[in-house]
């Protein structure tokens, strides 16, 4: 292992499972009631559909600009699509 690599909890909650916080999302209700597949979404906002699956099941945390995209393409403010809260 290099040694100058940061250690596993500098890294980030997305990658390694370890969060300090929650976020929810209604993504999966937005794109119901919309009648939109993930693999549209995605295309859309220029992801994979994996990714919005990842998404969708709190699995991965997008990052501003993509929250912005996701948003965006309901017609909603981030802070409508995405919840967090502090634990």
């Amino acid at each position: 292992m290099d040694p100058s690599w940061p250690p596993v909890e500098l890294i980030g909650p997305q990658r390694f499972g370890r969060t300090d916080a929650s976020i929810q999302n209604s993504l999966r209700v937005l794109r119901a009631a919309r009648e939109c597949s993930q693999a549209k979404l995605a295309a859309q906002v220029g992801v994979t559909r994996q990714t919005i699956t990842s998404i969708e099941k709190g699995r991965f945390h997008p990052n501003v600009r993509l929250a912005f995209k996701i948003a965006r393409a309901f017609g909603k403010q981030i802070a409508e699509v995405f919840i967090y809260e502090d634990i």
